[in-house]
């Protein structure tokens, strides 16, 4: 036996993770335990994010991920309320759309079935003016 009463080869689930196939559920009612984006979701927020850092608009994000609901924020200062929040509820995606944009002071700017369409006033912060 090596240290901590385990042989030496063996794999000790964290408590409450995600022990394999069919596991890891919410309460035994077919949920995830939390809410998360999948590659291409987040390829296409980290893109805006990276595209709003290059013009000086936002310096820093966080992600949280909960049962309900995943959420992207992004900061123009690390120490103030977050610019824009994206977030993903799966729960309503038969009914208003999975996926919202809220603004700075959390009003709801758009919601929607499609992340491309959501991001859209965001990508409007983009667009410049090309004078001949």
């Amino acid at each position: 036996m090596a240290a901590g009463g385990f042989t030496s080869g063996s794999v000790v689930p964290f408590p409450g993770g995600h022990n394999g196939p069919g596991q890891g559920q919410g309460q035994g009612q077919g949920q995830p335990a939390q809410v998360g984006f999948d590659r291409l979701e987040l390829q296409r927020i980290l893109d805006l994010y990276g595209r709003m850092v290059a013009a000086g608009l936002w310096r820093d994000y966080a992600m949280d991920f909960a049962r309900e609901a995943a959420s992207f924020s992004a900061f123009r200062r690390a120490a103030e309320r977050p610019q824009a929040r994206i977030e993903k509820r799966p729960s309503l995606r038969g009914k208003q759309g999975m996926w919202t944009l809220f603004g700075e002071v959390g009003q709801v700017l758009k919601r929607g079935h499609d992340l491309s369409n959501v991001l859209s006033p965001l990508e409007r912060k983009l667009l410049k003016v090309v004078e001949d």
